[in-house]
């Protein structure tokens, strides 16, 4: 043993974990149960891209946030918004330093996974009428089994009337479910792997069995259904298919543990991120550099679409933000803004979880209640797809995130050849910026309920909020 090791017996050389209640004060601890009772009812109630954004809106305007097309002129401690079709946003507090000189992002995820009704869902068999579902981003599909599920969405007329439909949260609701085969049966099915026992196409939602009209009717099932859906909401069969229904598990939030420590809900990847950058974006006041907030759509199925982060909806707000700030806006002002930025990938990772050990590399694994996950890279296997961080760029989140006393660890989403993942991190760095990905640890991820710690949720806030001060 080295004379510095006998006089330091736990070395200041050496870099440990943190378990954030250990380091919370009481007053601390208090205050993150109040901030996961806020984001409990926030979960509650955006289950949807599209109540996500009505939420946020909500959140933004009585936080002094005026829509972006509503100003003309824009100067330091301005608060502006702009929304994408109901499903993607992008808000920001103006800085005093020139945009030039970039900005300070960070970027969520407003969609989660779910079971999305196809275009033409409604038919009847057995006696009975269901409706077809196409399952929408990474699941699991037993999981969605058994399960009672609430329906949320909007169906558009062909007169243009947007209909809203929600269906299963409120008490005394009915809800929906897809009924699982019985054990008595299931020899074949349970003969199989996990992944193939269930089919995509046998993900069909009970819907009804009153039949209408007399018993030489035709479709008659199915027509009940139809009868019910017009005196409720006056749409015909042809309006569903432009409609966007979603069915998503009909259970609200719930503490988890004696302590309730834990947190079980559905969605909380990614509004576990959507909600405490928002919540540190409305608390920001006037940064030194702008701080802009993304909650993009379509993560879950590859950032596609006009608004998703592969769409143009970042780049054109940008720089319709430049535009009112400089008085000669020029494209090269903008490509110069994104490059001199900083990132951050607002997104869950996954926590050790000792059922199922044997996919997860200890040292290098996110754990429940030891703070703001920082993950350099994602992917899968040789980092295919990652971002990667640069070295630069991960010592500066440490070194804010040290000042501030924002406790936080570092994660991979398991062992190198076990998977892997993908986040928004690698579309934001096309633009020039640095980019890290930093968020909340989950188990569970991508199931109808999965946990979160009460003490990581509080410090992703707090964390974002200093990122975004500079």
């Amino acid at each position: 043993m080295s004379a510095f090791e006998e006089q330091h017996p736990a070395s200041p050389l050496a870099h440990a974990r943190k378990n954030t209640w250990d380091v919370m004060g009481e007053e601390e601890k208090h205050q993150a149960m109040l901030f996961s009772e806020e984001y409990k009812n926030f979960i509650n109630v955006a289950k949807t891209e599209r109540a996500v954004l009505a939420v946020a809106r909500e959140l933004l305007e009585q936080a002094g946030f005026t829509p972006l097309e509503d100003t003309a002129v824009l100067k330091p401690g301005d608060r502006v918004f702009t929304i994408n079709r109901r499903k993607a946003l992008i808000a920001a507090v103006i800085g005093k330093k020139p945009l030039e000189l970039g900005l300070n992002i960070i970027g969520a995820h407003t969609d989660s996974p779910r079971l999305d009704l196809k275009p033409r869902p409604l038919f009847e068999e057995g006696g009975m009428a269901l409706l077809k579902t196409h399952y929408y981003g990474g699941i699991k599909k037993y999981h969605w089994l058994s399960v009672p599920l609430a329906l949320h969405g909007v169906v558009v007329k062909s007169d243009g009337a947007t209909i809203p439909v929600l269906i299963g949260e409120n008490p005394g609701d009915p809800v929906f479910a897809v009924s699982d085969l019985l054990p008595h049966l299931a020899k074949d099915q349970m003969d199989k792997k996990m992944a193939d026992a269930v089919s995509g196409e046998k993900l069909n939602i009970l819907a009804g069995s009153v039949p209408s009209g007399g018993k030489e009717a035709k479709e008659r099932f199915k027509t009940a259904v139809l009868e019910y859906l017009y005196r409720l909401y006056g749409i015909i069969e042809e309006d569903l298919i432009s409609s966007e229904l979603e069915l998503v598990p009909a259970w609200p939030a719930r503490d988890i543990g004696f302590d309730r420590s834990f947190i079980g809900g559905y969605g909380q990847d990614d509004r576990a991120c959507v909600y405490t950058s928002l919540q540190a974006a409305v608390r920001t006041t006037v940064p030194e550099q702008t701080a802009l907030l993304i909650l993009a759509d379509k993560e879950e199925i590859g950032s596609s679409g006009n608004t998703g982060m592969e769409g143009a909806f970042f780049a054109n707000a940008v720089a319709e933000i430049i535009s009112r700030c400089v008085p000669a806006y020029n494209d090269l002002i903008l490509r110069r803004a994104l490059a001199n930025s900083r990132a951050l990938s607002a997104d869950v990772n996954a926590g050790y979880d000792p059922n199922y050990d044997d996919v997860f590399e200890k040292m290098n694994t996110a754990r429940l209640g030891e703070g703001l996950v920082v993950t350099k890279y994602t992917g899968s296997k040789g980092k295919y797809g990652a971002n990667d961080a640069h070295a630069e760029a991960v010592a500066y989140i440490r070194q804010i995130f040290n000042r501030h006393g924002v406790i936080w660890q570092t994660g991979e989403i398991g062992k190198v050849d076990q998977g892997g993942g993908g986040t928004i991190a690698h579309i934001m760095a096309t633009y020039g910026m640095d980019v890290i990905d930093c968020g909340v640890a989950l188990l569970g991820m991508h199931s109808p309920f999965e946990v979160a710690s009460k003490a990581d949720i509080y410090m992703a806030y707090k964390g974002y909020k200093v990122f975004f001060a500079g």
